[in-house]
């Protein structure tokens, strides 16, 4: 099984950038996949976007495109999550999740306890 731990969220000033981190332990290899979650006050939890461990293969939801960027490092065992252009929408709770069984977009097996962004107008 794998463990996660987020870091790397704060305050940042709309248009900013922030990078956020997910440190990942455990057994990494293999078919597991990677993704980031958010969940805003009152709203439900969405996806963000997602990456293969292995193959690096990379999806995101229409409302990150083009300013949200996932990548792993192998060597460090992380997952981050560089988001600029950030907008006072994308304020929310953060979360990391991994899945080899269940879908990373609705269903993942593991979480992170999540780390607070907060954007700023």
């Amino acid at each position: 099984q794998v463990q996660l731990v987020e870091s790397g969220g704060g305050l940042v000033q709309a248009g900013g950038s922030l990078r956020i981190s997910c440190a990942a332990s455990g057994r990494t290899s293999g078919s597991l996949r990677m993704g980031w979650f958010r969940q805003a006050p009152g709203k439900e939890r969405e996806f963000v976007a997602t990456i293969g461990w292995s193959a690096g293969t990379t999806d995101y939801a229409d409302s990150v495109k083009g300013r949200f960027t996932i990548s792993r490092d192998y060597a460090k065992n992380t997952v981050y999550l560089q988001m600029n252009s950030l907008k006072p929408e994308d304020t929310a709770v953060y979360y990391c999740a991994g899945t080899r069984v269940g879908s990373i977009y609705s269903n993942p097996d593991v979480w992170g306890q999540g780390t607070q962004v907060t954007v700023s107008s």
